[in-house]
């Protein structure tokens, strides 16, 4: 059933070559002498990679470590796509796939990927996924419409709901085109608009987003607000960026640590700095002990949970996302069970700098006691340990 454009496409593909190995690429051509048509060769999914609708049917339970961690991927996979010169034009939960126990991300059905500005679109996209503008039928696929998408894909792995969906969708008795068009298209209004409560999440209806959203970090509520307020009226500068969305969702990966109970609480300077505490736990509702944690150029910071592992973006400005590869890790003391320290599982030398002043080297396979004020030269990042 293919036709003339659809080869064009995915031989251009084939030629252009895959942005990472995230993506289920087109390989390879195939035709046969016995058919008219043709066809072509992929990677195949390895089934443990899941998506989100097993996880908005619980049938997948992941933590909050890998769900970020595919966050970060998926940004990070698309902003690849983009600077290649191409969008993807139809993102939803029904073509990204993740490992829940890793993060490890996939994205399947690339042969929707078209070269940015290209006229001849076949796919506008997926209901509930397309940017307000497509459905309004004022433009088409874009890299710019991705970011709409991507943005309302985050949403529904973090938030399991969709972000226009609240009182306002449940007041429609028939959710047909028109009504849709209304909703995502024409009046879209953020569930969590902070200049317009009318179209609040419904008790009863909504009540993933009712729970989770007051659980969310404040710089992520932030972002998901931008996305769904200025991204909704202005496509080309209101919209968060691949970069931005990777960012984010490393600094919400390093922000996670434990409550006594076991459940993943975040690290928020907002709830810091308003109450002068980490606040109470989202599970137990007992108050919260932060661990010690390291702060990176005064930037960022990173819970060191007996679990942390620093990998090569924390150590170098320079260096890609890669969660494969830690450079350090949390270790306890052999024979000291309260003494912990920061492991050098590199194949560089880092100098520390201790509370009196005096300096230490850090060799491959050493540690360093972590303590306050504990400084670590990583070469070209300095990190301080804080209590």
């Amino acid at each position: 059933m293919g036709t003339p454009e659809q080869r064009h496409t995915i031989q251009y593909l084939i030629d252009k070559q895959a942005p990472d190995a995230r993506f289920l690429w087109p390989l390879e051509m195939i035709d046969s002498d016995d058919m008219p048509s043709f066809g072509y060769l992929m990677p195949l999914r390895p089934k443990r990679f899941k998506n989100i609708v097993d996880l908005m049917k619980r049938r997948i339970d992941p933590s909050f470590k890998a769900l970020c961690t595919a966050g970060v991927q998926l940004a990070d996979s698309y902003l690849r796509l983009h600077s290649l010169g191409l969008y993807y034009g139809d993102i939803s939960f029904g073509n990204a796939f993740f490992d829940p126990d890793t993060g490890e991300v996939l994205i399947c059905d690339n042969d929707n990927v078209t070269a940015d500005g290209e006229g001849n679109v076949t796919v506008l996209g997926t209901p509930r996924f397309m940017a307000p503008e497509i459905v309004r039928g004022e433009a088409r696929p874009s890299s710019h419409t991705d970011l709409y998408s991507l943005s309302v894909l985050l949403f529904y792995l973090f938030v399991i709901h969709h972000p226009l969906e609240g009182q306002r969708e449940a007041a429609i008795h028939c959710l047909d085109l028109p009504a849709m068009n209304q909703l995502y298209g024409f009046e879209p209004l953020f569930i969590f608009d902070p200049n317009d409560d009318s179209n609040r999440p419904v008790a009863g209806l909504h009540d993933n987003a009712r729970l989770i959203w007051p659980m969310l970090p404040g710089f992520i509520q932030k972002m998901f607000t931008r996305a769904f307020t200025d991204g909704l009226t202005d496509p080309k500068h209101g919209r968060v960026r691949e970069s931005e969305w990777r960012n984010a969702m490393s600094q919400w990966r390093d922000s996670i640590f434990y409550c006594g109970c076991g459940a993943e609480n975040f690290y928020d300077l907002d709830i810091l700095q308003a109450t002068g505490t980490p606040g109470t736990c989202w599970s137990c509702q007992a108050a919260l002990q932060m661990p010690l944690r390291m702060r990176l150029d005064d930037k960022h910071m990173v819970m060191l949970n007996h679990d942390t592992q620093l990998f090569p973006h924390h150590v170098s400005s320079q260096a890609m996302y890669d969660f494969s590869a830690p450079v350090a890790e949390v270790s306890r003391h052999p024979t000291q069970a309260h003494i912990w320290g920061l492991k050098n599982i590199s194949n560089q030398r880092w100098v520390a700098t201790l509370q009196d002043g005096s300096l230490k080297d850090i060799d491959p396979g050493r540690s360093i006691t972590l303590s306050n004020g504990t400084k670590v030269d990583f070469g070209s990042r300095i990190g301080e340990v804080r209590v």
